[in-house]
């Protein structure tokens, strides 16, 4: 279960720190862990999901790995009916079916763009304001043991 990640329990300093910027989050494993924790609360983890999947898409070396790995993201994330998918127009969607036949590091570019903006528009205010997020910033040295939502 996703909800056990907070074994180790970040430092409210550390915790605070992601409140200055959306990238400071999404930089800290347990900030990442943390933020997808709370959208899975509010059944819209999809986002932070294709977000994660892009970035590792970013990563691969092999053009083979490249198409495939492009088809299993737009499989899941962007076509009708996707089990994942994701909030993006018509044209985003039309240009990335037509990209992942030559899939290169950019083809889902515009769409990442959209879901981060997406996410640091909406969710990161409002997990921000979280019991979650302000638990984790009150002054509580001990190790809690998982946090399970209620």
């Amino acid at each position: 279960l996703m909800f056990s990640i907070l074994l180790y329990r970040p430092s409210p300093e550390e915790a605070q720190l992601w409140s200055e910027a959306f990238d400071e989050l999404l930089a800290n494993k347990y900030g990442l862990a943390a933020f997808r924790a709370f959208l899975k609360s509010e059944f819209c983890e999809e986002n932070i999901d294709f977000w994660l999947a892009c970035e590792d898409f970013k990563k691969i070396k092999s053009p083979q790995k490249l198409i495939s790995k492009a088809k299993k993201i737009y499989n899941e994330f962007i076509e009708k009916e996707a089990p994942k998918e994701i909030n993006i127009d018509f044209h985003t969607k039309n240009m990335i079916a037509q990209n992942i036949q030559e899939a290169t590091h950019t083809c889902f570019s515009a769409a990442q763009k959209r879901v981060y903006s997406l996410m640091e528009n909406n969710a990161y205010p409002r997990f921000l304001e979280s019991q979650l997020y302000q638990e984790l910033c009150k002054n509580a040295t001990k190790k809690c043991k998982a946090w399970l939502p209620k």
